[in-house]
């Protein structure tokens, strides 16, 4: 059961106590009857009293009786107020000694004043108090707790519970920001050791980079490292229907962090209450606004050196409000990049350790096939790696499982429903192969890792092309020839059917983004090194809206001259190139027409020695195929190689 569900069940319980409680003291129908003195003589005289009990009053005043008549059930009583006078007691007892053996009524007297008083508040008021009493204290948790309805004001900020605390130990592949996060880790260690040098830390750090790459980790691994409180948030639970919910929930926020400094607090995507004031179209965000000026106060507000520490992390640094950034706020920006092999290789162990890997799994190999991968990327790969091993009845996870993970992640799940003509699948073989022929032979294109024709997701092929080396920057020669890679297969469908398909669709929108950058923002073309075209940084409008153009007509129609230049003079590099090589593309072609799927050490092993390795575990699909049909499997000829190798592993168990 959850915290907040036993929160809002426990008064309903607490009032059951209550009643419970109650219903012991008063007992179930219980009755006092209320007797004037004159009916109690009365009822001496007719004998009909069974016990009487004699107290004098807290006031001092009358006489409290207290007993049982005759006809009286067990949880009847009677209750008389008399004089208090020897004379009261006088009649009780003359009443009683007129009566005989067993006729003669229990009687005694108590001289204690507030004992009498006592049972009767017991009996008739006691139960009152306590049920009124449980349902004000009832009614004060549920004005204290989280009820939305009547806590609009209060921070959504929670404070990380010790089990959630991760350190520096669980986060991979970021040394370089780990190093600049490790002052912070020690101001709040030791915060005199800076004050006392008047050293002024940092009151606020934003975090910026893609989705996934670990921000949030980052942000938690500095509160466990310090062992300091870590309150987080997201942006948009400051925001609010009502105006100055969010002022006040800021507020609220830092007063809390206040009570328990030195501490931090951790605002997850703040570009959603941080965005730019007054940013013209589009219109602003009163409350917003609000929000954000409150926000911008507390920071700046901080007495010297309090100890509280924001750290903050977006994906949108361009639509944030400069004064979010100035110093004294978020002074200090760590850009958290995507991993480089060595961190990938990191976070892959980090990963994978509560998971069952074969011995032949290496993930250093895979480190270099996850170019462009984040942190949470890799997560998924290897989860997805995990249950496609459960699908299959495997005690381990293979390679096997890595590498169809891996095409899942990047193309989709293979559409085995989808079949092929012929000609098609001829078609998608030669398209493929004349992009793993110029990857071959250009030593700046992108090098082929793998080739398959089974479709996947809405692609007919699927062809992996990653850069030889991860390098910061591309020189112009390696943009042309990636250029002429992303061509090498409208080339080849040219080159051996004098005709050309939709296929290639893809790939000139990637040729066509890369000529157009490198003649309006890199400055590679005649036009010279002036950047004609640049992203606008619109806070409403969105990304990629709207280019900033700074040049005429005339220059336009230039760009595009250059640009159609750039891609017809690879087109007829491309197609040189594969006039040349015509013999690889045939080979590649009809081993990918055989065989569907060719790794990168098959494809190597083909250019070098011109045929396919003999190896039996590298079935064609033919000998497959003939495999299915001894065995009797229905529908063979029209399944692929993935299809033929479950069909026949489920037909050999079921055998055996």
């Amino acid at each position: 059961m959850s915290k907040n569900m036993k929160r809002n069940i426990s008064p309903y319980i607490a009032l059951l106590f209550i009643i419970l409680v109650v219903c012991l003291l008063v007992g179930p129908g219980s009755k006092v009857h209320k007797l004037t003195y004159s009916e109690f003589q009365t009822a001496l005289k007719q004998k009909k009293v069974e016990t009487v009990e004699v107290s004098p009053n807290s006031k001092g005043y009358t006489y409290d009786i207290i007993g049982r008549l005759e006809g009286y059930s067990k949880k009847e009583s009677y209750y008389v107020v008399a004089p208090l006078s020897d004379e009261t007691i006088a009649t009780i007892k003359e009443a009683n000694e007129k009566l005989k053996g067993d006729d003669k009524f229990k009687y005694s007297f108590k001289a204690d004043p507030s004992s009498g008083t006592f049972v009767t508040f017991i009996v008739t008021v006691l139960p009152y108090l306590i049920i009124g009493g449980g349902l004000i204290w009832i009614l004060s948790k549920q004005l204290s707790s989280n009820n939305k309805s009547l806590d609009f004001g209060k921070s959504r900020a929670q404070l990380q519970e010790d089990k959630d605390k991760v350190t520096f130990k669980d986060v991979a592949g970021l040394s370089e920001e780990k190093e600049e996060l490790e002052e912070l880790i020690e101001f709040l260690k030791n915060p005199k050791k800076f004050t006392q040098m008047g050293a002024r830390i940092p009151k606020g750090v934003l975090l910026v980079g893609q989705p996934g790459t670990g921000k949030t980790l980052l942000a938690k691994a500095v509160a466990g490292e310090a062992n300091a409180p870590f309150y987080f948030i997201s942006g948009s639970d400051f925001v609010e229907l009502y105006v100055g919910i969010g002022a006040s929930r800021v507020r609220d926020m830092f007063r809390q962090a206040k009570q328990t400094a030195p501490c931090l607090i951790f605002i997850d995507e703040i570009d959603a209450v941080g965005r730019q004031r007054g940013a013209g179209v589009g219109g602003g965000h009163d409350e917003r606004e609000q929000t954000l000026n409150q926000l911008l106060t507390e920071m700046d507000g901080f007495g010297r050196n309090e100890g509280i520490i924001i750290i903050a992390a977006t994906n949108r640094p361009d639509v944030l409000d400069p004064a979010l950034l100035r110093p004294g706020r978020f002074d200090r920006q760590i850009t958290v990049s995507l991993p480089d092999i060595k961190g990938r290789e990191e976070i892959l162990e980090v990963h994978g350790k509560d998971k069952k890997f074969a011995k032949d799994v290496n993930f250093k190999y895979l480190a270099k096939r996850t170019v462009g991968f984040s942190g949470a990327d890799l997560e998924n790969l290897l989860n997805e790696s995990a249950l496609l091993a459960v699908r299959r009845n495997k005690q381990e996870i293979t390679m096997s499982e890595l590498d169809e993970a891996y095409d899942r992640v990047i193309a989709g799940p293979a559409k085995k429903s989808r079949k092929y003509t012929e000609h098609e699948k001829k078609v998608v073989a030669y398209h493929e192969a004349g992009h793993a022929v110029i990857g071959i032979k250009l030593d700046g294109a992108n090098d082929v890792q793998k080739i398959t024709i089974v479709p996947r997701g809405v692609a007919g092929g699927y062809n992996l092309m990653l850069p030889k080396e991860e390098t910061y920057m591309s020189t112009k020669k390696e943009l042309l020839e990636t250029i002429s890679g992303l061509l090498g297969g409208r080339v080849a469908e040219e080159l051996i059917f004098n005709e050309i398909t939709t296929g290639a669709h893809n790939d000139f929108e990637k040729a066509t983004k890369i000529a157009r950058s490198m003649v309006t923002e890199y400055g590679m073309s005649s036009l010279g090194p002036v950047q004609f075209e640049h992203q606008e940084s619109s806070v409403f409008l969105g990304r990629d809206y709207n280019k900033s153009k700074n040049f005429s007509d005339a220059v336009a129609l230039e760009i595009d001259e250059e640009v159609r230049k750039i891609i017809s003079e690879q087109y007829e590099v491309t197609k040189k190139i594969l006039k040349e090589n015509k013999d690889l593309l045939d080979l590649i072609a009809n081993s990918l027409i055989e065989y569907e799927t060719l790794t990168k050490e098959q494809i190597d092993y083909l250019v070098e020695n011109g045929h396919m390795k003999d190896d039996n575990q590298k079935e064609t699909v033919q000998e497959l195929k003939e495999e299915a049909k001894e065995l009797g499997i229905k529908g063979y000829s029209k399944m692929n190689k993935e299809e033929l190798e479950e069909a026949i592993n489920k037909q050999k168990e079921e055998t055996e």
